[in-house]
C-alpha cells in the first residue's frame, strides 16, 4: 500500500499558524492591540481552514452519509477553537499580564525590560501549555459533545 498524504493542517509547517494567538498575547506589552487581534484572525482563519479540511475529507471518505461531514466539521472546529485559540490565548495574556504586574510591583526595572521579559516569559511558556491544553480538550470534548456523535470522530491532534 501506498503512503498516506501529509495532512496540511497538522504535518506541515502551516500548523505553526495555530500558534499565531499565543504569539499575539505574549507580544501583547510590546505591540499595539491591534497587532494582537490580527494575531487571532490568523489562528481563526486556520481553525477554519483545518475544519472545512476534514469536512471535505469525510466527503469523500463517507459520500453515502452527510452526518459524518458534519461531524467532521464540527468536531474539528470545536476542538481546534478551544485548544488552539481561547485556551491557550487566554493562558498567554493572564500569565503575561501577572508577571508584568509582579515585575513591576518585585523589581525596579525599566518598563521596556519588564516588558520584554513578560514576552520572553509567554513565548517561554507556549511549549510547556501544548500538551496539557490538548489533553484537557480531549477530555472536555470526550466528556460532552462527542456523546452526542455516538461514536467519537478521530479526535485532532495538536496544533
Amino acid at each position: 500500500m501506498g503512503q498516506e498524504e501529509p495532512d496540511l493542517y497538522r504535518d506541515t509547517w502551516v500548523r505553526y499558524l495555530g500558534y499565531a494567538n499565543e504569539v499575539g498575547e505574549s507580544f501583547r506589552p510590546l505591540v499595539p492591540v491591534p497587532v494582537v487581534w490580527a494575531s487571532y484572525g490568523v489562528a481563526t482563519a486556520y481553525v477554519t481552514a483545518d475544519a472545512i479540511d476534514k469536512g471535505r475529507k469525510a466527503a469523500t471518505a463517507h459520500t453515502q452519509d452527510p452526518t459524518r461531514v458534519g461531524v467532521a466539521v464540527v468536531d474539528t472546529f470545536v476542538w481546534q477553537s478551544l485548544a488552539s485559540v481561547a485556551i491557550p490565548g487566554f493562558t498567554i495574556n493572564r500569565l503575561c499580564a501577572a508577571s508584568l504586574a509582579l515585575l513591576g510591583s518585585l523589581t525596579r526595572w525599566p518598563l521596556p525590560v519588564r516588558r520584554w521579559t513578560t514576552t520572553a516569559l509567554g513565548l517561554a511558556a507556549i511549549p510547556l501549555i501544548i500538551t496539557p491544553i490538548d489533553r484537557t480538550v480531549d477530555f472536555l470534548m470526550d466528556s460532552s459533545l462527542r456523546k452526542l456523535y455516538g461514536t467519537p470522530g478521530e479526535p485532532p491532534t495538536a496544533h
